[in-house]
């Protein structure tokens, strides 16, 4: 903790001034409207002396009757737009969680979350429930399987009105190791096909993306993140610590549930459209935080656009990097994520070691 009550090197919000958060959202969101533009346009396409980078013309991408036209539409386009909502859901997710715990180490995985929904989801294709309920079986249990996660780290943490911080994270943490071990145990019950079908889901990936899920998942994903934004302010008191948010006249405890129900929905809507995609929750508002201050009135949309395009940016490396094969994007994020998890354990053992 450092004096001034924030957590990690967290500072007391300076004014936030129109000026201020019209610049810092108009520069985001400008760089995510050029990531998105770009990213769908870039490809690799295989000639007789090899591999080579290919960007569609303009007139390849305004002919409807082209093949570059029916790939931009049918298949890169659909792929990127899922990539914007989920990274914007997880990056959002993670700046609320961290604000309400007091610990830049939260995001979905630490809580427990990802685990329950990849439980439901091995569950679901143990069963062959993939086909049904529309196609979505496996969705729609990933998705139930977030929410009861939810309620049970919930339910395990709380002591009497109050949710504990460290013994929530200290929930999460054992429930996720605990649906990681029922994970493993399914996965060894099951048939060769069944755990290869299961591993590639784990590892997330947005390769067979289409409008029709993309639509049902933006839907709830766009309210959460609007009821985040709306609690900016709480989220500001809350980093502070219970008492002093208490103190501003926040309902810590409405907060608190609103804040946790919210963020998890996010996530668990997320994971059901394209797996568990791990550390964008992370990496992208501590980043931030950095650089444009804990002010969750700027931070949180800032994470939404920056969550979105760099999602966007791992998605089209995992489709560029080893083409015509391609990578789960759940594989660039761990290994960009994991390097950046280590230097916020080494920066906080850092700090500890100064103060004393």
């Amino acid at each position: 903790m450092s004096s001034d009550g924030g957590f990690l090197g967290w500072r007391r919000p300076r004014p936030l001034t129109r000026a201020r958060l019209a610049t810092t959202l108009t520069v985001c969101l400008l760089a995510t409207v050029v990531i998105v533009l770009v990213a769908p346009l870039l490809g690799v396409t295989m000639t007789p002396s090899g591999r080579a980078f290919e960007v569609m013309s303009p007139s390849a991408v305004t002919d409807a009757g082209s093949i570059d036209h029916a790939i931009l539409v049918g298949q890169r386009l659909p792929r990127v737009l899922s990539a914007l909502v989920i990274g914007a859901a997880l990056a959002a997710a993670g700046c609320a969680l961290q604000a309400l715990l007091r610990n830049p180490l939260a995001e979905p995985f630490t809580l427990g979350v990802s685990s329950g929904s990849s439980l439901a989801a091995v569950i679901a294709i143990r069963l062959g429930l993939g086909g049904a309920l529309a196609g979505m079986g496996v969705s729609v249990a990933a998705l139930l399987g977030a929410a009861g996660v939810v309620l049970l780290v919930w339910r395990l943490a709380r002591v009497g009105d109050r949710l504990p911080a460290a013994t929530l994270l200290l929930a999460g943490v054992t429930m996720a190791m605990f649906c990681s071990a029922a994970s493993m145990l399914v996965q060894y019950t099951a048939d060769f096909a069944e755990v290869s079908r299961m591993l590639r889901w784990m590892m997330g990936g947005l390769e067979t993306m289409r409008y029709a899920p993309l639509w049902r998942a933006t839907v709830p994903i766009a309210v959460g993140l609007a009821v985040l934004w709306w609690h900016a302010r709480d989220l500001n008191a809350m980093a502070a610590g219970p008492e002093a948010a208490a103190s501003v006249g926040v309902s810590v405890g409405r907060v608190q549930r609103v804040v946790f129900a919210v963020a998890s929905l996010l996530v668990g809507a997320a994971i059901a459209l394209g797996g568990p995609i791990g550390f964008v929750g992370l990496m992208v508002p501590h980043a931030l935080r950095a650089l444009l201050g804990p002010d969750h009135r700027v931070l949180l949309p800032a994470s939404m656009l920056v969550g979105g395009a760099l999602l966007v940016v791992c998605d089209t490396l995992a489709r560029l990097v080893i083409a015509p094969a391609q990578l789960p994007v759940g594989v660039v994020t761990a290994l960009i994520g994991g390097p950046f998890f280590v230097g916020i354990l080494l920066a906080g053992k850092r700090r500890a070691w100064s103060a004393g």
